[in-house]
């Protein structure tokens, strides 16, 4: 054998490890989303007292058994920014995988910082004065949705750059809903139609991640 063909092995070596890394990050993205509502529908279907036209999903952190969603927050963050780090890897930087992690760090904080029960929920457990927990946690879901929604665009804009519509188009309506159910919910004053709005804009965000995550994956 040569020097240069056992180079050449070496590099293939690299670049084969270097690959089955990344992909093993992205592939944390497809499966985020699916376990995040997975687990949260099936809390909301189960819990005593939840109503899902009423009350939000991380009200699910409260009550005896909160201790369920505050660990759905935490996996579903830290997929989220393994996710990121395999963007960054697959696509060489840039603004998107920042914000994404970014997103992934807001969910972190929203298991850290419980919501403040409300509506009712969780039964028995009346609303009071908000806490600075509840506070922490808005706080850290407004920065984190407004990073998703910012991503969503940075990424459609790249898309369009490389002549894919479909995929430029989808990025920008998925910002734009998940924009339009987030100002739902902070404007809907507890109505049922904005809280279902705010819960499809969830869903279609994550829906959106995991099939990123997937596209970039097939071409990692």
């Amino acid at each position: 054998m040569t020097t240069a063909t056992a180079h050449a092995g070496a590099t293939a070596r690299t670049c084969d490890r270097e690959t089955s890394v990344t992909r093993s990050l992205l592939g944390y993205g497809v499966i985020a989303g699916p376990v995040y509502v997975g687990v949260s529908l099936t809390e909301a279907l189960t819990r005593d007292g939840f109503d899902l036209s009423r009350h939000a999903w991380s009200l699910l952190a409260n009550g005896d058994l909160g201790w369920i969603h505050i660990a759905n927050f935490v996996l579903a963050g830290a997929m989220t920014i393994a996710f990121a780090v395999g963007l960054r890897r697959a696509h060489g930087g840039g603004w998107a995988p920042r914000l994404l992690a970014v997103y992934g760090l807001s969910l972190l904080a929203a298991g850290a910082f419980r919501a403040d029960p409300a509506g009712g929920f969780p039964r028995g457990v009346p609303a009071g004065e908000v806490s600075w927990h509840g506070l922490a946690h808005l706080a850290s879901g407004g920065v984190g949705f407004a990073c998703l929604v910012a991503a969503c665009f940075v990424l459609a804009r790249r898309f369009a750059r490389r002549g894919r519509a479909a995929w430029a188009w989808s990025s920008r309506a998925t910002g734009a809903l998940f924009a339009a159910g987030f100002l739902a919910v902070a404007s809907g004053a507890g109505a049922a139609w904005a809280n279902l709005a705010f819960t499809g804009a969830v869903v279609l965000g994550w829906a959106w991640i995991s099939a990123l995550a997937v596209h970039t994956y097939r071409n990692a």
